[in-house]
């Protein structure tokens, strides 16, 4: 269908399925928030909050002690105030008193309880428990205080009394408070986990602005008003202001996009590829047809897409040697325009990675700081060449990626042609190929890294010897004695401004000995029907919908 015949047929539909919804909602008179989880859902339980369709649903049922704001800034939630020790070794947290857990039959009466710190103690002991078996462990391995046997002490978490909650580490980790935004550190009533069990996953009590309704696995979920919810706006009224949220599972892009631009879907996070060229133009703005249908927001991502090597050859089937050579890592660095890739496969969403594994959208970010590597066909044949390979012994690659990116993978296997690499590709199903690069057997893989939370640390620990996965998140087994030095440095300055300067010199280490190639930085594009307001994109892609209105 020609593009023009497409979007006239899309708009038509557009106005119909509107003036239906219009309707629906007149009827009934509540404002239903209505968006799609094409990934799957696996648990309402924030101890498997692991991925965003998880953490989407649990951001709307649960809260934690402390927020972040737009501005990716730590604030208080549940605890209005904080202290942190001289040594920053202890966080002292002082709770509000008007918070309450959903109403629910696992309270007597049927009527929620007051949280109190002795929630959040049981909440964080079941997160590092074994048999809790939570994907979010880590979040507290390894920083809260241990004991002789290197076990997770009894007094790390602590109820002082029912208002104030205190946390001990083992050593000062500056993104502690940071790392508590995250829906692992929410908290959870006791009584509800005994009482279901491993069930709690479809059965969740929370403190959040909405509470569970229903879920109708691979169909929907259903969320309402919080009617006791603690919070409320500048004006004094009671926070949320929608009457429902509602999830569906659509799994095919197309049909998703074709659903919201029937009006059946308040909001769209990201255009896929089949929908990229009818909304955007190649240079990343927004086609005239659409600028007035919806609402576009376009912000910077904390997502850093790269290509790994495998720099640890212990499970790999087939040796290459190559990839211990930091010039022919180098090589396949430079043979990459990135500005030319973003602007012909993605329209410009994203900005080229010519700098460190760091996302543009953290303020120690610098290109100036931390140069990477931009497009430079000669170099990159020089080093090739320096390392042993030409035309007549040309280098061998295999990488390992997913069909939705098959496109990209193409254009850098044409572009390492040209300076003389071949590079086989290999596309498997997203489990298989994540199993693979954890477990170190893929060779030469693409992968992403989204912020856990909004701190360089987060992404620089992919290269702390520390972290090799499977257990940890050091893909590529880099190591680097004067990396890991300047990591663990890092880790315990709490001079901001000397922390970034650490962060940077870390960062220009790792674009030197290039275990990765950093592809671009990702940005969130967001839809939005006009008649939703108050939904704001941030960095860190969240959907918090305490705020929202539908109109």
């Amino acid at each position: 269908m020609h593009f023009r015949t497409l979007t006239l047929f899309l708009s038509t539909f557009l106005l119909t399925f509107l003036s239906c919804s219009e309707a629906d909602k007149s009827a009934s008179g509540k404002k239903v928030f209505r968006y799609n989880q094409p990934e799957a859902l696996s648990s309402l339980d924030p101890a498997f909050a692991r991925n965003q369709a998880n953490i989407w649903a649990s951001t709307q049922l649960y809260n934690g002690l402390v927020e972040l704001d737009q501005e990716l800034k730590t604030g208080p939630a549940i605890a209005k105030s904080w202290e942190v020790s001289e040594d920053g070794r202890s966080y002292t947290f002082y709770l509000r008193d008007d918070v309450y857990f959903h109403d629910s039959e696992v309270f007597k009466g049927g009527k929620g309880r007051k949280v109190k710190a002795k929630d959040f103690e049981y909440s964080f002991k079941r997160i590092v428990d074994p048999a809790t078996a939570s994907t979010g462990a880590w979040v507290f391995n390894d920083k809260v205080l241990t004991d002789a046997s290197g076990a997770i002490s009894d007094t790390a978490f602590l109820a002082v009394n029912d208002s104030t909650f205190k946390v001990y580490l083992n050593e000062p980790f500056i993104a502690f408070l940071e790392i508590l935004t995250m829906p692992y550190a929410f908290v959870v009533p006791q009584e509800a986990v005994a009482k279901y069990g491993k069930d709690f996953r479809a059965n969740p009590v929370g403190t959040g602005p909405f509470q569970f309704k229903l879920w109708d696995e691979g169909n929907a979920i259903v969320m309402h008003r919080n009617p006791n919810y603690w919070k409320r706006d500048e004006q004094g009224k009671q926070l949320p202001y929608l009457d429902a949220v509602q999830v569906s599972f659509i799994t095919d892009k197309k049909s998703e996009f074709l659903t919201f631009m029937q009006g059946k879907l308040d909001f769209l996070s990201g255009i896929k590829e089949g929908s990229r060229d009818l909304i955007l133009n190649n240079d990343g703005t927004i086609q005239d047809d659409f600028k007035e249908a919806f609402t576009v927001q376009k912000v910077p991502y904390l997502n850093t897409e790269y290509i790994g090597f495998q720099l640890d050859p212990t499970n790999l089937k087939e040796q290459n040697p190559a990839l211990k050579d930091k010039r022919v890592r180098q090589a396949l660095n430079y043979a990459i325009n990135k500005k030319e890739m973003i602007a012909y496969f993605r329209n410009n969403i994203g900005v080229p990675g010519h700098s460190g594994m760091v996302p543009t959208s953290l303020p120690s970010f610098s290109e100036q700081q931390v140069p990477g590597y931009s497009y430079d066909s000669q170099k990159a044949r020089e080093l090739l060449q320096a390392a042993g390979f030409s035309s007549k012994n040309p280098l061998q690659m295999r990488l390992s990626t997913v069909a939705e990116h098959k496109e990209l993978a193409e254009y850098m296997q044409k572009k390492w042609a040209e300076v003389g690499a071949k590079v086989q590709i290999d596309i498997n199903q997203a489990p298989a190929h994540q199993e693979t690069v954890d477990n170190g057997r893929a060779p030469f893989f693409m992968k992403s890294w989204l912020g856990d939370y909004p701190d360089a640390e987060n992404y620089l620990s992919l290269f702390y010897s520390k972290n090799f996965s499977p257990a940890g998140p050091n893909k590529t087994h880099f190591k680097n004695a004067e990396f890991d030095r300047l990591y663990e440095q890092a880790k315990l300055e709490r001079d901001i401004q000397r922390r970034w300067s650490l962060y940077q010199q870390m960062d220009r280490i790792v674009v030197e000995e290039s275990p990765v190639i950093v592809l671009f930085y990702d940005e969130v594009i967001r839809l939005t029907q006009n008649n939703i307001k108050g939904l704001k994109a941030n960095p860190m892609n969240t959907l918090n919908l305490e705020r929202v209105q539908k109109l």
